[in-house]
């Protein structure tokens, strides 16, 4: 991948992307089989904040639209919640944790730097023979993460994967900075993914972007000392920062188009897509990001509200919540948008297929119902 003129170019514009739609080579079909998340039990209201500085539960809601978050205590680590969230997924797909043979987590607040968190996952859900490997792009990593995992599923080197966003930032807030401790909550989100020969593939078109020259309009640096033998690195800010007129720019800029072109690739309009479920950032950057693409208000899946931003467990976290309420049926169209630290983003368009295992009764009869619906009409496409 060539890297861009930074002097001409920027995300602002509208680049053409290194990765697109790919090719089915192999002949395997990828689908969502599950959804899972989890959040810490301590929720933190606004009014909570305004113990902390000088703020109010309206100017918190008027300027972000949330309402609450809910932060880890104690000794909760970002590999609990991960496995949490990952059992959910299983659930959700009637699957056991042995059945899983790829783990991706995608998380910028790890506990440990080794092992990575997916090896914690890995022996915490008894998934004895999968690979796995941790990521950090902050809050399009989920969905990066999603795009990766199709790779190796499409090849048939592996036939399932379990991928994770999963983020603390409630350990890197400054609660002292009204700017953005009244923004992060933390959680965890997860999916699984199968492959089967001969199917309908359901992703259906993926876009992945990097702007490394915009990457410190939005920072967490880690605290490592030099060797004492050696100058002492410069000291620097341990907390989350945030140029927010910037990132906001960044978000209103570059994820329409990215939804635009990824939509292009699929050969479909924003009509035709049932929702959409965009990074749980800021509910302005959303409705801007709304109103550029003209989806209609009730397509957009938003739950910034109950969990802030949780980084890169908020896709999965609000689709989680879309699926349990039965909003979500099979053969419905999702497109997914992460956007934020790096600066980078990710946009992917999928139909989803699953029955969720967790439902109730008469609700998973509905969903079946609209499944074998699928299904018919996919055979007769053939």
């Amino acid at each position: 991948m060539t890297t861009p003129n930074r002097e001409s170019e920027s995300s602002e514009q509208s680049v053409k992307a290194p990765f697109s739609k790919p090719d089915n080579l192999f002949g395997y079909g990828i689908s969502l089989a599950g959804i899972g998340a989890h959040v810490p039990d301590r929720c933190i209201t606004n009014d909570d904040i305004a113990t902390l500085v000088d703020t109010s539960d309206e100017w918190i809601q008027s300027r972000t639209g949330i309402k609450t978050r809910y932060v880890v205590s104690g000794d909760e680590s970002v590999a609990d919640l991960a496995t949490e969230a990952a059992f959910q997924a299983l659930a959700s797909a009637g699957m056991q944790g042995s059945e899983i043979e790829l783990i991706i987590v995608a998380s910028s607040t790890p506990d440990t730097i080794y092992p990575a968190v997916a090896c914690q996952v890995q022996t915490a859900i008894g998934a004895q023979n999968a690979a796995g490997f941790d990521m950090a792009l902050a809050c399009s990593g989920f969905v990066y993460g999603l795009i990766i995992a199709q790779q190796f599923l499409k090849t048939g080197m592996c036939k399932t994967a379990l991928v994770i966003g999963a983020d603390i930032h409630s350990r890197y807030t400054n609660w002292h900075d009204r700017n953005t401790c009244i923004l992060f909550g933390d959680g965890a989100g997860a999916a699984i993914l199968k492959a089967e020969k001969g199917a309908s593939d359901n992703i259906l078109a993926s876009d992945l972007h990097l702007d490394g020259a915009k990457g410190m309009e939005l920072t967490l640096f880690t605290q490592a000392e030099n060797c004492p033998l050696v100058e002492p690195k410069t000291p620097v800010n341990d907390y989350v920062y945030m140029n927010g007129r910037e990132v906001f720019k960044f978000a209103v800029g570059v994820v329409p188009k990215s939804i635009q072109q990824v939509l292009d690739r699929a050969g479909l309009s924003i009509d035709q897509v049932d929702h959409v479920v965009l990074h749980q950032a800021n509910i302005r950057i959303m409705q801007a990001m709304s109103e550029k693409l003209n989806i209609p208000a009730e397509r957009l899946i938003v739950n910034l509200d109950k969990y802030g931003n949780t980084s890169a467990a908020s896709i999965p976290i609000a689709l989680n919540e879309a699926v349990l309420s039965g909003r979500v049926k099979p053969g419905e169209l999702l497109v997914m948008c992460g956007f934020g630290a790096g600066l980078a983003w990710a946009t992917s368009i999928m139909r989803w297929t699953a029955v969720d295992q967790r439902l109730p009764q008469a609700l998973k009869a509905e969903m079946q119902q609209c499944h074998d619906q699928l299904k018919v009409r996919e055979a007769a496409a053939v």
